[in-house]
């Protein structure tokens, strides 16, 4: 079963869309298939309990409910990116086992 992962935004549409494409296409790349949700930040608390991780593009210091969170910024401009994608691999790997 594909590794879950929330995505939100802002109004978790626009960027959030860009970052769960970009997401999906890396861990593909890897031989990683997961499945994205995007969603609005203020909405994350709701949402994220039986995600396998949850990135953000936005600032973000709400509950995760022991979900692991990776800040997604890096990923929309570019600066640091693969760190961040590393970052995401790792954490999903780990969930696989």
């Amino acid at each position: 079963m594909p590794a879950r992962i929330l995505v939100a935004c802002g109004n978790g549409i626009a960027t959030s869309t860009v970052v769960a494409s970009k997401i999906r296409s890396f861990m593909e790349d890897k031989g990683l298939p997961v499945d994205t949700t995007q969603t609005k930040l203020m909405e994350v608390p709701g949402k994220v309990e039986g995600f396998d991780l949850l990135v953000t593009t936005g600032e973000f210091d709400g509950k995760t409910h022991g979900v692991p969170y990776v800040k997604g910024m890096p990923i929309l401009t570019g600066i640091g990116a693969d760190n961040t994608f590393n970052e995401i691999y790792k954490i999903i790997k780990e969930k696989e086992g």
